[in-house]
């Protein structure tokens, strides 16, 4: 009886998510980009975002000289929200209106070095939450018997996936870090081989000089006469 029960429910479920799946399954959206700002120039980036919704920026310089940034968060009014200088990392989360929202990353401070910047956008609560958000339970008949209830499935499959989204956000954001703390390695492990050909080369020229002078301390410098 359980195993027949649980057929049509499964069916309802399915239907009920292919109905509606942009409200049930799209509240939040994570995004993130890696791209390189050369020496001297400044990225500007827009995302469009909703009255009442959440955006959250996160940014980490990966891979440049002193591995730093400016940032600049402004909103569609043109009014700066946040404005940070030769910053190597950041997260920052604001509440939206309507509009086009623009986050520079400025390098125009250094002449020669460029940086590799990582950033990921997190979106909250980007979709509509008013427009016929319960259409789905017309979908449902004969249910009332039953002893879990879609909505409990609903917001099962809903936790698992934040879960999910969460998992994911994280793993992204340690690739970023470890990215970040292998370059810091490689250039480290650069300047250690370089110093260490230098003082080799010092070392070297040292002990020729010292055997030449020891040399000519020794040499007989009279003239034999005839």
């Amino acid at each position: 009886m359980g195993e027949v029960a649980a057929l049509p429910l499964l069916l309802l479920l399915l239907a009920s998510c292919t109905v509606r799946e942009s409200q049930a399954f799209s509240q939040s959206v994570d995004n993130d980009f890696t791209f390189t700002l050369p020496a001297g120039r400044k990225e500007c980036f827009y995302q469009p975002m909703k009255k009442e919704a959440t955006l959250e920026i996160e940014y980490q310089v990966l891979d440049g000289s002193s591995l730093d940034v400016d940032f600049t968060l402004i909103s569609p009014n043109g009014e700066v929200l946040i404005s940070e200088e030769r910053q190597s990392d950041g997260v920052h989360t604001v509440e939206t209106v309507d509009g086009d929202y623009q986050f520079c990353f400025d390098n125009t401070f250094s002449r020669i070095y460029e940086k590799v910047i990582f950033f990921e956008l997190i979106l909250d609560h980007i979709t509509d939450e008013g427009t016929d958000q319960e259409d789905w339970k017309n979908y449902i008949i004969g249910t009332d018997m039953l002893d879990m209830k879609l909505e409990d499935i609903l917001e099962s499959i809903n936790g698992v996936k934040g879960r999910l989204s969460k998992s994911l956000q994280i793993q992204t954001l340690l690739k970023a870090f470890e990215a970040r703390d292998r370059n810091i390695q490689e250039s480290n492990c650069d300047r250690v081989n370089f110093w260490s050909i230098v003082n080799l080369v010092v070392m070297v020229t040292v002990s020729v000089i010292q055997v030449y002078m020891l040399r000519s301390l020794f040499e007989d410098k009279r003239k034999s006469r005839p």
